[in-house]
């Protein structure tokens, strides 16, 4: 799929709270939770999230230093509330190279500190 496509596709799943696939997740994203879990230790990251495209589904994961683990709409939601006011613009910023990375064949990952921490 192109990158345009999957944008587009990121795009109404994150930004017009488009539905995710659960499936999606399972197949995809659930068996690199290990592998998020340790980036996010090793790089000291507050928390980090990726997402997935396949089919013109979308799934999403956001792990928390935590432990705690976000799925699709709930990992969409939880970081709206940690990026009360910049989510949208994070978003816009990220979703074309994110799909860029996807159509590539990579998945796009993002850990991030917390200012002040």
């Amino acid at each position: 799929m192109t990158a345009k496509k999957i944008e587009q596709l990121l795009r109404q799943a994150l930004l017009q709270e488009g539905a995710m696939q659960y499936r999606l997740y399972e197949y995809e994203l659930e068996e690199r939770l290990d592998d998020l879990q340790a980036s996010l230790t090793a790089d000291q990251d507050d928390y980090i999230f990726t997402v997935t495209e396949n089919n013109g589904d979308v799934a999403m994961a956001l792990l928390e230093k935590s432990g705690q683990v976000y799925i699709n709409e709930q990992a969409r939601e939880r970081l709206q509330a940690l990026w009360p006011v910049g989510y949208t613009g994070n978003m816009k910023r990220f979703i074309p190279s994110f799909a860029r990375q996807l159509s590539r064949g990579e998945l796009p990952i993002t850990g991030v500190k917390t200012a002040g921490k």
